[in-house]
């Protein structure tokens, strides 16, 4: 019976985490398509689960009968290393991209149940006109091939999320002009997509700066236990969330709670997703033994990877110093030239360096493991990992 009792326990945790991490990796869940058997753990934890977000995060965790939507706050609003990429070609959207989506989502609310790819068009064109669009430099007349790929990013992207399931009809075709997708819209996850404390209608700052700062604020903690409560939010936010902690990065009332509370924090973290913490006098790193709670991995193969991967050690043996990029991109072409047999032909034409350099440098930004201007890149202590020691040849006894 005790051992009947302890693998029932162990299925237990097993499944209980399997939730936590489908939530941390993707924050909506759907009960049908890809990731239903894992909206079936969640469904069976959601008690558990809500109570532990709630406590150790302050997220809150949204679970009916179609969709579980982990409502997360970001623990900085400065860090833009993780955009929207396209889910194809994997690059970061811009400016009219993200107005798109906006503009999209907009449509989207007030549509009927299902939608096709011109109407949708046609409406984000006709938002497109707003006179603070038009004033802030933003144009989608959907004229070009260009426009009409940027809008099929955005559906691609809404399509991923769950927001729209294809009915019939191809985005491709579109593009080309020549034929028409039609799509449901999936209610329960538009409604549980925005995830600020306040609706963006309700702000009237005038400057970004201000609008953000209202859209992601707040309340403030009134009590000594409210304090210890934001501070214990923020700081495992930030080990959810993000590569390395670093202890300098910290205010001083954090690096005091978080040194008094270190081992309870990340052992709650690692009983509920398996991380186990890398603990240096620089900071902390939630590590990740499978290898799937991450959007950007290192090292990876293919030509970026490699490249990002030789830079890194590069890097890692400079100290301190402000690597100008010019100097970056004179490395890549040696290791291009070196590495020309392995790499795919285009690199070592003249000027691929500079976007390999781009990527693996916005790669490594994005790990936390250097931090980059538009001029140089520094290396972090957590690139020392990829440093390569010195050869030491031992004689044989």
């Amino acid at each position: 019976m005790s051992s009947l009792a302890d693998a029932l326990s162990a299925s237990h945790v097993d499944d209980f985490r399997r939730a936590a991490r489908a939530l941390l990796r993707r924050p909506i869940v759907r009960a049908s398509g890809p990731g239903s058997d894992d909206f079936a753990a969640i469904r069976r934890h959601a008690s558990e689960l809500r109570a532990w977000f709630d406590r150790n995060t302050g997220w809150r965790l949204l679970v009916d009968s179609e969709v579980a939507r982990l409502v997360k706050t970001a623990a900085t609003t400065t860090d833009h290393t993780h955009p929207a990429r396209d889910v194809r070609a994997k690059q970061p959207f811009g400016r009219r991209r993200y107005v798109l989506l906006c503009l999209a989502l907009a449509t989207l609310d007030r549509a009927d149940a299902q939608i096709t790819l011109g109407r949708l068009a046609e409406q984000v064109v006709l938002g497109a006109g707003d006179p603070d669009l038009v004033d802030a430099g933003i144009e989608f007349t959907l004229r070009g091939r260009e426009e009409r790929g940027d809008l099929v990013s955005v559906v691609r992207f809404l399509l991923d999320l769950g927001v729209l399931s294809r009915v019939a009809g191809d985005e491709d075709a579109f593009v080309k002009d020549t034929g028409d997708v039609l799509y449901d819209v999936e209610r329960r996850v538009l409604g549980a997509l925005l995830a600020t404390p306040r609706g963006p209608s309700t702000i009237q700052a005038d400057s970004f700066e201000a609008r953000l700062a209202a859209l992601t604020g707040e309340l403030p903690p009134t009590t000594e236990d409210l304090r210890n409560q934001r501070i214990r939010h923020q700081l495992t936010r930030r080990l959810l969330d993000e590569p390395v902690l670093y202890f300098d990065e910290l205010t001083e009332a954090e690096l005091t709670y978080l040194t008094s509370q270190r081992a309870a924090i990340t052992s709650r973290i690692g009983e509920l997703t398996g991380l186990v913490a890398e603990i240096r006098a620089e900071g902390i790193a939630m590590v990740d033994p499978v290898d799937d709670l991450t959007d950007v991995r290192m090292p990876e193969s293919g030509t970026e990877g490699h490249a990002t991967l030789l830079l890194a050690e590069y890097l890692a043996g400079t100290g301190n110093r402000q690597v100008p990029l010019p100097e970056l991109h004179a490395k890549l072409r040696e290791f291009a030239a070196i590495n020309r047999t392995y790499w795919r032909r285009a690199a070592a034409e003249p000027g691929a360096e500079i976007e390999l350099t781009a990527l693996a440098l916005s790669r490594l930004a994005a790990l936390r493991l250097i931090s980059l201007t538009t001029e140089a890149a520094t290396a972090r202590p957590a690139l020392s990992r990829y440093a390569l020691a010195e050869v030491t040849i031992q004689e044989r006894r």
